[in-house]
């Protein structure tokens, strides 16, 4: 399947149906302690997805991803993606993430941990490590992407690491495009969209603001959420949503039901 035979909606006002996910790493204190639970606990307050994460995820026992997808399917959830450290994308680990994922139903693996390079021979580099290990990713059906952090947003050598990493990535690896960490460093997540058509299946919904930084709530903070979501929903290719509360002023079950609250408050008056 190529990026182009995903269907993309036309306006903000008119896709409302794109599923809004949890990830987990949210609520992992309790998750890792009481795994049906929590999943449990997220279907109730109205989340259609999940996001797993490493090294929680990686650790699972067949028998155990076995369980884990029984709950999600019990509960009417669907587990969209998992992130991954790189060991997923190096021959001795990458047979045990794709068997993990295909257990849990996820056809994204999304990279969200990785060394920072010193320079634009590294980044290039890992897009090469990248390709070698879409293409082996591609032909067990899932789909190999990756999750900007601040790191990819500074400039290094007169470019930015994002810029290098999706010019020499073959387009079908994605880009998950973390919204909070592209506005804390001061780039334009709607210039970014329009420049990457096709290739931003995911969006983590995390808001920042001065001062409170990622503890704000959805909607609360500086991301211009609507230009953001004509932007991926025309051109971007978006999939799924996946909210993200990394660090929260109150408990963090609560922060996760005001943000799909302020999620669907934003999406009716548009």
């Amino acid at each position: 399947m190529t990026a182009a035979s995903f269907a993309v909606s036309s306006s903000f006002g008119k896709s409302k149906n794109i599923p809004v996910g949890l990830q987990v790493f949210t609520l992992r204190s309790e998750l890792e302690k009481d795994v049906p639970g929590v999943l449990a606990q997220v279907a109730k307050l109205g989340y259609k997805s999940v996001e797993f994460y490493v090294p929680f995820y990686y650790t699972w026992t067949p028998a155990f991803a076995k369980d884990v997808r029984k709950s999600l399917d019990d509960l009417g959830l669907k587990c969209t993606s998992t992130h991954n450290q790189m060991d997923a994308y190096q021959p001795e680990g990458m047979g045990k993430a794709i068997d993990l994922n295909q257990t849990i139903g996820s056809r994204y693996l999304i990279n969200a941990r990785r060394p920072v390079f010193p320079n634009m021979d590294g980044w290039k580099g890992l897009a090469d490590t990248f390709n070698k290990a879409n293409e082996k990713i591609r032909a067990a059906g899932l789909f190999a992407g990756y999750h900007t952090t601040a790191n990819e947003w500074k400039m290094l050598d007169g470019q930015r690491p994002a810029d290098i990493l999706f010019k020499n990535t073959d387009k079908s690896f994605v880009h998950q495009l973390d919204v909070g960490t592209c506005v804390a460093t001061g780039a334009d997540p709607v210039a970014w969209i329009k420049q990457n058509p096709g290739r931003i299946r995911s969006l983590h919904l995390k808001d920042w603001a001065p001062g409170k930084e990622y503890s704000v709530l959805f909607g609360e903070g500086k991301a211009p959420w609507k230009e953001i979501f004509a932007a991926a929903e025309s051109k971007g290719g978006a999939e799924f949503y996946v909210m993200e509360q990394e660090m929260s002023e109150g408990p963090p079950l609560e922060a996760v039901r005001k943000d799909l609250a302020n999620y669907n408050d934003l999406r009716k008056k548009h």
